[in-house]
Order: C-alpha cells, then structure tokens, then sequence
C-alpha cells in the first residue's frame, strides 16, 4: 500500500475516533435525594438548639445532630402564620394571595404548579406521607398517604387515592396502629425501601405533632414528673395595658377551658387532652395561669420528644441504606407557636415566637456543618431551594429564591434585607394583619376585617399599627408605635411595608374596604 493511502487510513480513524469521543454522553451529575421533614407547630423554643428558657429540658438529641451535620437558620419566617396557608406556601413558593390558599379550608386551586410537579417533570420519584390538611387530592405527588384534616394521634387513619374523599372524610382510608409521629415515620422508611434506587426522591413525612391537643406515647409519660419548668418572662401578661399592644389574643386561660370541658363532656368536646381532669378550681388568676403553663408545656415538649426519636430513626434508614451522603434532609415547622409567651398559645401572630419557623438542612456533599445563618429565609424560598439542587432554575411561578449560594458560603450580594407578612383569618382576639421586618425593626398593620375569608368572624376590629424595636425590645414587650424618637424610622418603615406589597402584587385592589382603610392610613 502507498503512503499516501497510509495517510488516508490513519486520517479517517483520526476523524472516526473523534466523532465517536463527541457522542460519548458526559454523565449528569448525581442528582441529591430529598427528604423533607415537616411537624406542626414546632417551634423554635422547644428545639433547643435556638437556646432560650427550655433548652435544657426538651429531648433534642437528633435535631442537634442534623445541626452538627449541617446548618441551622436563625432567621427563617413564615408568610402566614397557620398550617394550612404555610403548607401552601411551601409547596409552591408563593404568599396566599397567589396560591390562593388564605385560611384553614382552601385547597391549591385544581391544576396549580407546586415543587412535587416540577421535580416530576424532571425525574423524581415523588411522595407525601402524613398530614396534608390542603383538603383535596394531592396533586404531582406519585404516591401519598394522608391524614384526614388534621387526624388522630392514636391509631391514625390515612388515606391515599384509591377511596378518596376530600376533607375530613376518611372513611375510604386505613387505620394504622400506634402513635401518629411513630406511624407516620415508619410509613416514610416502608415507602422508601420500595423506590426506585435509579432515580431520586423527592419525600415528604410530614407529622401531625407537635399540634393541639399535644398527645405522646407513653414511652414520655413521666417525662418532666416533678419538675417545674421556667416561665416566660411575659407570662404574666393580662392585658393590652402591659404591653401596649392592640388586641387581647389567644390567652393560656382558653386552653384550660378546653380541658375543662373535654373532662365534663368527653363525648361531645372537638378533641381529648392527655393527663386529664387537671383541676384549675379555686385558683387564683395567677396560680391558675402558672399551673396551665406547667402541664402545656410539659405536654407540647413531650409530643416533641416524639419527633426527636422518629427524626433518628430516619436518618438512621438513610446511613444504612448507604444514601446519606447523596441526600438532603430538612427539618422544620409549618410556624412558631406561643409557648405562654404574653400569655399565650396558638400562633398566627407577626410577633416572634409565631412568626419564626424552625429550620436545619444537612446535605454533607455541599453544606458545611455546625453553620449558623442569620439572612432572612421564608418558607416561600424552600421550593426554590429544591429545585435548585435538583438542577432547575427556579420557576416563574415561584415568588420566592433559592438560598443555596448562602448555604454553600457564597450569599447573593442582593439578598433580601427585610420580610413581609400576612395574615388573613380575621377574629378579635387576634385580628387580621400585615406587616414588615428587618434585623431591627418591626411594624404591623392590624387592619381588622374579614374580607369574606373562610372562617373568618365577621366582627371587626379597629385598624391600629404596632411597632417594635427588637434591639432594645427582643421580647416584644412594648409597643412603641407612638413615641417620638421612632417617628422617622416608623415612616420609612411604612413606605417599605408599602413597596413590599407593590413586589409581591398584595395592594387589596379587589377589597374597596381597604382601599380607604389604606386611603388614612397612609395620607
């Protein structure tokens, strides 16, 4: 053979070497799991890991072991303080007035885009165990199991689609025996161990606890026996002459009316209460607030107990399965809740304790442990953060923005510097508002109307501002809206308060009432 045919040959393996290289697939990079734990009404005082009064007395051995493994935020908030409007918001990254889901008994609007159908699109294996209280079927999730509204503790009934009834109905469901948190953890890992282990999950458990009526297993019954707990420095608080503050509240005095009457007429009352009867007669207004404090909070830091354990339990699964490494874990609330802070419980509220949500996340591949984050994080950020890590851009849909630069040690130099806040459920004692705030400032409009929300009473309030300086009051202990050194501050805080609601296309254009409320307020 010639040379010349020598170097046709060699030039035409040349090229064949190089166009079979090009159409060689270059491996996507391995894409995280997701497991997204969610309790209810959790909050970040009875987590430990946030110091305050019960940091040494809740049972927190596994919520200190994702911190140590990953990081903590120090300044997560919700954007509408009450289960089912924050479950929307994390699912689909958006405020109420978008997803539409204000109050205790809407569901997602048919057809709407949620984090479960966007992460299916892209592959995941999707799921939902537990509580959904979004009162319809759920939607892009290829499996789920749920409790019917808010469920039982014990021997809970769950239901999935075959059956189905919208609501509180869960007649078409099955009863699993056992402790709600228990179950609810052992229906993740069963779910689990059936996936496809080629492609990643994206899992939802999602525990009834730490809500009211505040039941434990019994492994926790003698916890805290003969032990008194400390009281918030506000516990005392009777009234708006304390604190300045507009409107009475969901006081501690309520709960023990509820226990009271779940005794005298257990079949008829909403609910039942563990440790019942629990005398309250003869007391005095403040023995009487001081003995409920002690057995609600004993109760609540017990049903916590509870999800410490099942929270091991789950990441136990993940190290033995070998998946650790590759999954991310979140762990948080849907809200705060009041814990006889201003004597209260319950949450819905703008202040602190209600509005901050609880939240660790570990991701060993890319989150550095042991961090602690002080950005402002709202729960409408959560789906934009999963998606991130399951390699999407973030959705137009989605309002909110991932933080996973700020997770990873490289923050956006235009992250946001302050939040907005609403809430809609309107009734007296704790009246429908909105509000801002910073790393120092709070403000609150507490406009007082219904504006025909499910559920909502139809007795109106007075609109009044609330203003709160966190440096020099962190307790929200005084309402300081009418002295004269904030005037300013409080004007620029207004005209923030103002621009956020202009961004997130909240201006109530739809309620001619609060066109002249606002018409007033901001002449």
């Amino acid at each position: 053979m010639s040379r010349p045919v020598h170097y046709f040959f060699a030039i035409v393996s040349c090229i064949c070497f190089l166009s079979c290289e090009s159409k060689k697939e270059v491996p996507e990079p391995e894409r995280p799991n997701i497991l997204f734990i969610l309790s209810d009404d959790h909050t970040s005082q009875a987590w430990g890991i946030y110091g305050g009064i019960l940091a040494d007395y809740v049972q927190n051995d596994n919520i200190k072991r994702m911190a140590r493994n990953g990081a903590v935020l120090n300044n997560a908030f919700c954007t509408n303080s009450i289960c089912t409007p924050s479950r929307g918001s994390i699912l689909t990254g958006q405020y109420s007035h978008i997803n539409q889901v204000y109050t205790l008994n809407e569901p997602l609007p048919k057809g709407h885009p949620n984090i479960a159908k966007t992460l299916g699109k892209a592959g995941y294996q999707t799921a939902v165990i537990g509580k959904w209280h979004l009162v319809e079927q759920p939607e892009g999730f290829d499996y789920f199991n749920v409790l019917p509204g808010q469920g039982s503790y014990w021997d809970p009934i769950l239901k999935e689609k075959e059956g189905w009834k919208d609501g509180h109905d869960g007649s078409g469901g099955t009863t699993y025996p056992g402790f709600s948190t228990d179950v609810i953890a052992d229906l993740t890992i069963e779910h689990l161990e059936k996936r496809d282990s080629l492609k990643p999950f994206l899992m939802f458990c999602n525990f009834k606890a730490t809500h009211e009526p505040f039941h434990y297993p019994e492994r926790f019954a003698s916890l805290y026996t003969d032990i008194e707990i400390p009281e918030p420095e506000s516990l005392l608080d009777f009234g708006r002459e304390t604190t300045g503050r507009t409107f009475g509240g969901q006081i501690l005095e309520r709960l023990g009316a509820r226990w009271q009457e779940a005794t005298k007429n257990p079949d008829k009352f909403w609910t039942s209460y563990p440790g019942l009867p629990y005398p309250l007669d003869g007391l005095d207004s403040i023995q009487k607030r001081k003995k409920i404090y002690q057995k609600f909070v004993k109760d609540f830091m017990r049903c916590g107990a509870a999800i410490d354990d099942n929270i091991g339990k789950l990441l136990d699964y993940l190290e033995e399965e070998g998946i650790a490494d590759n999954t991310i874990v979140i762990y948080t609330a849907d809200q705060g809740y009041f814990l006889g802070e201003h004597g209260f419980f319950d949450k819905r509220l703008i202040y602190e304790e209600s509005l901050r949500m609880p939240f660790v996340i570990q991701y060993p591949k890319k989150i550095q442990g042991g961090q602690r984050i002080d950005d402002i994080i709202l729960n409408i950020d959560f789906a934009a953060l999963l998606a991130d890590y399951a390699g999407i851009d973030t959705p137009d849909y989605m309002q909110g923005k991932s933080f996973r630069g700020i997770l990873e040690g490289n923050p956006p130099e235009d992250w946001r510097k302050q939040m907005y806040y609403r809430y809609w459920l309107h009734h007296p004692y704790r009246p429908a508002h909105f509000g801002i705030r910073d790393d120092r400032y709070k403000l609150a409009f507490f406009y007082g109307q219904d504006l025909g929300m499910k559920g909502t009473s139809k007795e109106i309030t007075e609109p009044q501002w609330e203003f709160y300086d966190l440096q020099e009051d962190p307790k929200e202990l005084h309402n300081a809206i009418n002295e004269a050194r904030y005037t300013d501050i409080v004007e620029k805080m207004k005209d923030a308060l103002l621009e956020e609601r202009k961004k997130y296309k909240d201006l109530d254009e739809d309620y001619p009432i609060m066109q002249e409320i606002l018409a007033k307020t901001y002449q």
